[in-house]
């Protein structure tokens, strides 16, 4: 299917009729353009962040503020991506709080179409947190005029304890099994 600029019509991963910005536990996957490592190295099993690493830890540790429908559960910052579960809360309304939202909070515009992200969405959250990442690594000088992150992002709704008990754990183990992560651009097949 093309669209009016004669360029292939993406198709979406996403659920079509799911509600993205209802409560929820939501596993999320985001990749480094060509998988490169750029947050830091796995070394025995260890994470050592490197200062863009540290970059996207703190970003995604903001996430809430500027989300107050928001909080983060487990994540990892890995050589190449990060995984994270994120829980989005009964809706907080807008107001007072102690951080101001970022203008993007109430419109987001999407860099690869033509619509505007539906605010307080899965999709509003790593958005910003993807730009937000990106700005700061640019400003600081540590990766020049390079695309940071692949476009869109992996999900996986969390069904129950179960689902969420296995999900927590493949994330606090991510480090162990780097030497085998299909995302290693090191990996060599046996």
């Amino acid at each position: 299917m093309l669209n009016q600029k004669n360029h292939p019509q993406r198709q979406s991963i996403r659920l079509q009729e799911f509600d993205y910005a209802q409560s929820g536990a939501y596993f999320v996957t985001v990749v480094c353009h060509k998988r490169m490592n750029l947050f830091g190295e796995i070394s025995d099993g260890e994470l050592n962040l490197n200062r863009a690493g540290e970059i996207v830890e703190k970003t995604w540790l903001e996430i809430p503020k500027h989300f107050p429908n928001v909080n983060i559960d487990i994540f990892i910052i890995m050589p190449n991506h990060i995984h994270g579960i994120i829980h989005i809360i009964e809706d907080v309304p807008l107001g007072a709080t102690h951080e101001s939202p970022l203008p993007e909070l109430h419109h987001i515009e999407s860099p690869h179409k033509s619509t505007t992200l539906k605010p307080r969405t899965l999709g509003a959250i790593v958005g910003l947190f993807k730009s937000t990442a990106s700005k700061r690594i640019h400003r600081a000088g540590l990766i020049d005029n390079q695309k940071i992150w692949q476009r869109n992002y992996f999900e996986h709704i969390i069904r129950d304890e179960d689902d969420y008990q296995q999900i927590a754990d493949y994330i606090e183990t991510n480090p162990l099994n780097w030497q085998y992560d299909r995302d290693n651009l090191d990996h060599i097949e046996p």
